[in-house]
């Protein structure tokens, strides 16, 4: 049987959103274990924070969403310090799958310490690179992993019109 949608007045009527924190808490006594006041939801493996309502389970920062604008947040929510438990509004922003992607930390195992840098072991140097609008630039070997780095900093604020020409890693 499908459940209907979640609306923007029921979330409001079952739970308070407190913009600056982030958290959402319930506004009345909802069973055995959740009294009013009580922070709604839990971490979940996926890194998310997760809201059980009405028999289903939505992610927090989607539920800020419906919560401040009256609408779902599609296609994406990104979160823009890329810490998927900070749903602070002003860390929530509208994306698209090539924005939010963008928006990641960095990814587990990497040595560098930095995003989108990596040692080459053939040159002995690091390299780095960025991915803008679906494309990937390879912006060059550096002696060092903070030249890499700044690198990738500085080319993160240009847009991708102003990116060396597209080339691959050689």
């Amino acid at each position: 049987m499908n459940k209907p949608e979640l609306t923007q007045a029921r979330l409001c009527a079952l739970l308070h959103y407190d913009p600056g924190t982030g958290e959402f808490r319930w506004r009345a006594h909802m069973g055995p274990d959740l009294c009013a006041g009580d922070i709604a939801g839990c971490r979940m493996p996926a890194e998310y924070w997760t809201i059980h309502v009405d028999g289903r389970n939505y992610r927090a920062h989607q539920l800020a969403w419906l919560y401040m604008r009256g609408e779902w947040g599609r296609p994406l929510i990104a979160h823009r310090d890329g810490n998927p438990l900070n749903n602070r509004w002003r860390n929530l922003a509208l994306a698209d799958h090539l924005n939010h992607a963008a928006s990641r930390p960095r990814r587990r195992g990497n040595v560098s310490g930095f995003k989108a840098v990596s040692f080459d072991r053939r040159s002995g140097n690091w390299t780095a690179q960025i991915n803008k609008e679906g494309r990937s630039y390879f912006l060059g070997r550096y002696p060092t992993v903070q030249e890499a780095h700044e690198a990738y900093a500085t080319a993160a604020r240009l847009p991708p019109a102003n990116l060396p020409e597209r080339r691959h890693a050689a």
